[in-house]
């Protein structure tokens, strides 16, 4: 991976990944680096989620995370906990839905397990609804 983020006067913080894409950082409409690394986390661990139940995904209506985190007080201000809330809607088992969570947050998910090896406490919870 590769990529840079430059500064300049008139706009802000911008980044622009290897292969061209650009968004802002740290701005009025754009997260800060710790909201994208919280929301990495929780996108990561969507898109194993979703890779996970293959074949069953046409029978998903929606799939969201609900993230908070809590930092420390002092400088570094890194994360102490994060607590991901999983709301499905649709007519998916919800044993397939609990161990793809656990196998996103013990195996797969690789910028939640950067968050956890750092020393910050994981809880999760599931809501299924058809």
């Amino acid at each position: 991976m590769n990529g840079e983020v430059l500064w300049t006067e008139e706009h802000g913080y911008v980044g622009t990944t290897g292969s061209g894409k650009k968004f802002g950082i740290y701005g009025s409409d754009s997260p800060s680096p710790m909201e994208m690394v919280l929301h990495g986390h929780a996108a990561c661990s969507l898109i194993d989620i979703i890779g996970g139940l293959k074949d069953r995904v046409e029978s998903v209506d929606s799939i969201r995370i609900r993230i908070e985190a809590e930092r420390a007080a002092e400088a570094p201000r890194v994360f102490t906990s994060v607590t991901m809330r999983y709301i499905v809607r649709g007519s998916v088992p919800e044993a397939l839905v609990r161990r793809l969570i656990e196998s996103s947050h013990e195996k797969y998910c690789s910028v939640g397990i950067m968050i956890s090896r750092s020393g910050a406490n994981l809880d999760w919870t599931l809501e299924m609804s058809e």
